[in-house]
């Protein structure tokens, strides 16, 4: 079942609610009573389970970072940065 995120217009309060995709969005604030509003979110990406799949399949964080360091790396070894030193 899908969570999904409200927000009160009145009051501000922010909960998340667990709701199957057929029903209709709330709309009446736990809190005070007042007018809700469904927030979008970005959801979970897909996670894939069995014997067909490989850790490497997912992306990882530290492998764009990587590349950023490593790429910086090289355009000072090769000379790209210049200074205006005379």
């Amino acid at each position: 079942m899908p969570t999904y995120e409200y927000k009160c217009i009145d009051c501000g309060y922010l909960f998340e609610e667990f709701q199957r995709i057929t029903e209709e969005p709330l709309k009446i604030c736990p809190k005070c009573n007042g007018n809700l509003k469904r927030l979008i979110g970005a959801g979970a990406g897909p996670i894939f389970k069995g014997s067909g799949f490989y850790h490497t399949d997912y992306k990882l964080k530290s492998t764009t970072q990587g590349s950023q360091i490593s790429s910086t790396k090289s355009e000072s070894k090769s000379g790209a940065v210049k200074s205006d030193k005379k």
